[in-house]
């Protein structure tokens, strides 16, 4: 019976203890809370930094939860590493259940509108506010512009080419202040300027032109100017007057311009991560939430990143720096003026997970590490370290960049509606990033960019990215480059240096970037767009609908089992002894080469649609097994590319993969996520006259 009883003694105390340690407590927010409160269902607090304090005394995990309504920050949410928790007791910030949270770096406008002229209202504005941009009704409204915005055009909503003229510009009374927007020289993204004043010419002072690493001036064909009381001239623009802190409005017809609500945004980020590889932020996840209203950046973009044609702002509306096994989860971050999400510097083992991007005026969601932590770097596209002078350890030299990082099941799309060098996601000095089952459309340029080679094993799979390169060209719906300690500007310098030192090659990619089983669609570029010394790269089981699949100078390209439809491989100024292989893959027209003189390793075994295009690509000694044919698609009108069991490419080591299992998984985001538009497959005529 003693012992009996010490039994039942030692099990409660067991299950007591599992209980305190699985213990987890509500802490609880409403925008009509009192921080005052005891934080309850019913008493919440009325801020999340009340909440914060609350969750730092608390033991065991926490849940944050939000209740219903519109939460305006004046200044970010900021965790650091005394918000960190254990592994078994994380800390969650949600929206109460079925309840729709908004946090918004806005501050809504109190406005006593009167008549100005022309059907435009102007009103008092008593509060020393930013004015970058203005919402009505939780509505993007456009500053005054000439041209008028025109969301058909191709560049920039629309351009004109006399936005610099001095006839133009005369009518002007004070242009100060004002912003110039114009699309790169080469089209290889966009600048942005604002206007100091006015020369002896009465030409435009302009001050910028930063926001690209190729430094090549703006496009004056393709540019706008906006921020111009002149320029007020149709409903839904505005200006305000900074000296006499005026707005003006032209509202559109049907607008209750009593009950309308003007918001208009304070703030760069709402979340920020505030940590470093010695004092991480971890376990802390932001579930449920709409992100919304935070000003535009595009004058802080100023930092080159390695030899890419990027520059980057180092912000985003949430920022995460030092954190580890972090999460954000189903937010859906909209409106917002510069990136979505910034990976900063160190970084490790953090998810972004079944989020909704749209809106973002940069980029969606960016991972940057820290430009100390490569050897021997170069920041500018014609400079270069000398031989001499270089690190030659492989991999970085610190640990202070992003890895092992997760991008899985999001939406993104209609982001850089400000930035042109912008992408769906960004990664730049960073390693091992997995980029998994996302959908991304309607971007300026890349949907994936991979911005250097430094350090690799990124892993980019089941992404749908489609409707690419929209305001842009020469790039790709997948693009990367890789101008590393090896690469050089100088293409003889280059080969030379390779010649006696191709131990170089490596030094940076030092893992393999696996790209597989995506789908990819460019409108102005190729699908898949290995440029610059991209190398280390692992291609397979890709469904390419458009732009084919490019292959600029580069090593240890290793690409088979692709489907590119209506067009073709596309092999750029090749290095001798580039230990590219092309093999298994079914292309749609001949090879375009360019300045090819040297064929990689391996180049065969390939299914062509017509024996011209074999015959082509036979005379430069390649493909000398491979075959031609129709590939006998089973359903190319429904998305289904795989061949038929009598299909000639199979011969040739094609292996069938799925075709429906790219993009978002979540049935939320597959419901209201666009549909990529598929091609007619072009016909060609075999050396018989016979059509297939």
């Amino acid at each position: 019976m003693k012992y009996f009883f010490q039994f039942f003694l030692i099990l409660g105390f067991i299950l007591f203890s599992a209980d305190i340690s699985f213990a987890q407590t509500s802490i609880f927010v409403s925008p009509i809370g009192k921080d005052t409160n005891p934080g309850t269902k019913d008493k919440p607090y009325a801020t999340i930094e009340k909440a914060q304090i609350e969750a730092r005394q608390t033991k065991g995990a926490v849940n944050i939860i939000l209740r219903g309504g519109i939460y305006y920050l004046t200044h970010p949410v900021v965790f650091t590493s005394l918000d960190s928790r254990p592994d078994d007791a994380p800390l969650v910030l949600k929206s109460f259940p079925e309840e729709r949270v908004i946090i918004s770096g806005a501050v809504p406008l109190k406005l006593n509108w009167i008549e100005y002229k022309n059907g435009i209202l102007q009103a008092k504005v008593e509060k020393d506010l930013i004015f970058d941009q203005l919402f009505v009704n939780g509505e993007l409204q456009r500053m005054a512009r000439y041209p008028n915005y025109k969301p058909e055009a191709r560049f920039l909503e629309g351009t004109a080419e006399d936005v610099l003229s001095i006839e133009r510009i005369k009518k002007y009374k004070s242009p100060e202040g004002a912003y110039v927007h114009a699309l790169h020289a080469a089209e290889w993204g966009s600048l942005h300027y604002i206007v100091k004043g006015r020369d002896e010419k009465g030409e435009l002072i302009l001050e910028g032109g930063w926001q690209n690493n190729r430094r090549m001036g703006m496009n004056k064909k393709y540019c706008f100017i906006e921020n111009v009381l002149e320029e007020l001239d149709t409903v839904g623009e505005w200006y305000f007057d900074k000296i006499k802190r005026v707005l003006y409005f032209y509202p559109p017809r049907g607008l209750d311009i009593k009950r309308a609500l003007f918001e208009t945004p304070q703030i760069r980020s709402l979340f920020e991560f505030l940590g470093d590889e010695k004092n991480i932020v971890r376990n802390i996840s932001i579930e449920g939430l709409e992100l919304t209203q935070t000003i535009r950046t595009f004058m802080e973009n100023k930092e080159p990143l390695s030899r890419s044609d990027w520059t980057t702002f180092r912000g985003g509306t949430i920022f995460i720096q030092g954190a580890e096994n972090c999460e954000i989860k189903e937010c859906y971050i909209n409106a917002v003026g510069g990136n979505a999400i910034y990976f900063n510097n160190y970084n490790r083992n953090n998810k972004i997970t079944g989020c909704h991007i749209a809106n973002a005026g940069a980029s969606a969601i960016c991972f940057v590490g820290d430009p100390n932590a490569v050897r021997s770097p170069s920041f500018e596209y014609n400079k270069c370290v000398p031989f001499e002078k270089m690190d030659l350890i492989p991999g970085p030299k610190s640990n202070n960049y992003p890895a092992k990082c997760l991008v899985y099941d999001n939406l993104i799309h209609n982001i850089g509606y400000i930035e042109k060098q912008s992408a769906g996601i960004q990664i730049s000095m960073s390693q091992d990033i997995t980029v998994s089952h996302n959908t991304i459309y309607n971007v300026p340029r890349a949907g994936i960019n991979i911005n250097d080679g430094t350090w690799g094993g990124n892993i980019i799979e089941y992404n749908d990215v489609f409707n690419t390169v929209l305001e842009t060209g020469d790039h790709g719906a997948f693009n990367s480059w890789g101008r590393d300690r090896y690469w050089h500007s100088d293409r003889k310098v280059m080969d030379s240096l390779l010649t006696v030192h191709p131990e170089l090659i490596l030094l940076d990619a030092i893992k393999t970037n696996i790209i597989r089983n995506n789908r990819f669609k460019c409108d102005h570029g190729w699908d898949i767009d290995l440029d610059d010394g991209s190398s280390n790269y692992e291609i397979y089981n890709n469904l390419c609908l458009n732009g084919g699949l490019k292959l600029r100078e580069g090593f240890f390209r290793i690409v088979y089992n692709n489907v590119l439809i209506n067009n073709s491989f596309h092999p750029h100024v090749w290095f001798k002894d580039s230990k590219d292989v092309f093999m298994h893959n079914i292309v749609s027209t001949a090879y375009a080469p360019i300045r090819v003189t040297s064929w990689g390793k391996f180049i065969n075994h390939n299914a062509f649609c017509d024996s011209v295009s074999l015959s082509r690509a036979q005379r430069n000694n390649t493909d000398q097994n491979s075959v031609v044919g129709d590939p006998m698609f089973i359903d190319p009108a429904n998305g289904n590319y795989q061949v038929a069991e009598e299909s000639p490419a199979l011969k040739c080591g094609f292996i069938n993969f799925e075709m429906d299992k790219f993009g978002v998984v979540s049935p939320k985001l597959k419901d209201i996520s666009k549909k990529v538009g598929l091609p007619a497959v072009v016909t060609f005529e075999n050396q018989n006259g016979n059509k297939h």
